[in-house]
């Protein structure tokens, strides 16, 4: 997981790479000591062998300047350790009587003491400073993530990417977020925490981040706890964009289920009325039928028929659907074998078709899809002037590789800008004098265009007419 955007992985790669709240690391500690180790006989050999009668007081401002080195980069117990044996160091081969730790004059027992001093105070000084300087450097982190976290939100940082950055900063092994309840774990980094937390942050008054691993210091709380809100509101944030995009899909379903059943309580009126007529006249004894009346009004028997089943196909259907029983199978599908199926039954000539070879696939239910363009289709030969094809197109949507758009193009009496709205509204044929038909065709198309991550849009055709384009996303 990635740390947040523009911010360096952990404290230590900051300026305050070796002086944190923590300490200095071993490793670092060992190399001011082997520094140490080797630097104090070199510098001793050296000082012995510059004339017979050895002197310490250049020996011991040499001495001094090792110590310092070894106090910035070890800290303050290797700076001790090597002013203790710069001491005995001097003492022993530099101190007449030499090869011995006694002091036979004053001043140079004075200037031995008044050495080990100095070197002391020395380490303790580069020490504080150092640790000055990196508890500012800590500062500057601390603010520069929180600033940086305030700017990541912004662009959708994840709660995963803040923990992650607690966990690499603060050396934890596992980093988890509990969710409002302050029980329930909502995230987690790391690998499952086998011992209780070390680590505890309350957002609010209930604890939201737990951590596993190193015992923070108490100067480490400010940032915790800003890294812990900012986890906690992106969290909450998701849910409840998780929780809109589920209403937004159950509003979408009740859209399509209520268009479904509208059409079917609607529609079955006139299919059982043209059926029962049919039937009563075969029925009646006191008609005289001819073959020709009888072969008519069992086709009428039949076409209201097919219309039923046809509606209680769509019931079915979609009633599998809301309940689960039979998911939308959104897979690849070709435009174009899709408006062969479309339209079987219309007239030839009616429609004039114009899909490239090399459309790409469309991600929708192809069944769905079919409907969808059969009943736009439909409704735009109702009002297409005689003698007028509809025009059929479909094109990658200009400036939007990952998107087709299929359009349905008739040269008839068009909309109003103003009132596309109310094409989809069930029952609205605005002037539509056809008896066939209730208004439910682009209602019952959008809703199951949008189902399928699509969209249908009307706008006017140019020199007069309605042009209707479906949108569906490319399959990835």
């Amino acid at each position: 997981m990635a740390p947040l955007p523009g911010e360096p992985r952990g404290r230590r790669a900051a300026s305050a790479q070796v002086w944190t709240g923590r300490g200095l690391t071993p490793r670092r500690q060992l190399s001011a000591v082997a520094l140490a180790a080797v630097g104090l006989p070199l510098l001793t050999l050296a000082a012995a062998n510059r004339a017979t009668t050895p002197t310490t007081e250049s020996a011991l401002l040499v001495y001094l300047l090792l110590i310092v080195v070894v106090c910035v980069i070890g800290g303050l117990l290797p700076g001790l350790l090597a002013a203790v044996a710069a001491f005995l160091l001097a003492n022993w081969f530099l101190t007449p009587p030499v090869n011995t730790f006694s002091v036979t004059s004053t001043s140079d027992l004075a200037d031995l003491v008044v050495f080990l001093l100095v070197a002391a105070i020395v380490s303790v000084m580069v020490e504080a400073g150092a640790r000055n300087r990196a508890r500012a450097a800590h500062h500057r982190l601390e603010a520069r993530i929180v600033r940086r976290l305030g700017e990541a939100e912004l662009r959708g940082v994840t709660p995963e990417q803040i923990l992650d950055q607690v966990r690499d900063v603060y050396g934890m092994r596992t980093v988890t977020l509990l969710g409002p309840d302050g029980r329930r774990p909502a995230v987690t980094v790391g690998p499952p925490p086998g011992d209780d937390a070390i680590l505890s942050v309350e957002v609010g008054g209930t604890p939201r981040l737990l951590g596993y691993g190193p015992t923070p210091f108490a100067e480490d709380r400010l940032l915790l706890r800003a890294l812990a809100e900012a986890a906690a509101r992106v969290w909450d944030r998701q849910e409840l964009a998780a929780e809109a995009a589920r209403v937004e899909q159950l509003e979408q379903t009740d859209r399509v289920r209520s268009a479904l059943l509208t059409a079917v309580s609607h529609d079955l009126r006139t299919p059982i009325a043209s059926i029962k007529t049919a039937a009563s006249g075969l029925h009646h004894d006191a008609i005289a039928l001819t073959e020709a009346d009888r072969r008519e009004l069992l086709e009428a028997i039949e076409e209201g028929a097919d219309r039923l089943a046809a509606l209680v196909d769509d019931l079915l259907a979609m009633s599998r659907i809301q309940a689960g029983a039979v998911p939308l199978t959104l897979e690849p599908v070709s435009l174009e074998e899709v408006l062969a199926r479309a339209t079987p039954g219309v007239e030839e000539g009616r429609v004039e078709v114009a899909v490239p070879e090399d459309l790409p696939l469309v991600r929708a239910d192809a069944v769905l899809l079919e409907r969808v363009v059969a009943n736009i289709v439909e409704n735009a030969l109702r009002f297409e002037p005689p003698g007028v094809p509809v025009h059929v197109d479909a094109a990658v949507a200009y400036g939007q590789p990952d998107v087709v758009e299929l359009r349905v193009v008739d040269r008839g009496p068009g909309v109003p800008s103003g009132r596309h709205d109310e094409m989809f509204v069930p029952f609205q044929r605005l002037g539509d004098t056809s008896p066939q038909g209730v208004g439910l065709g682009l209602a019952i198309a959008r809703g199951l265009a949008e189902a399928m991550g699509g969209s249908v849009t009307p706008s006017g055709t140019p020199g007069g007419g309605l042009t209707m384009t479906v949108r569906l996303p490319v399959t990835s």
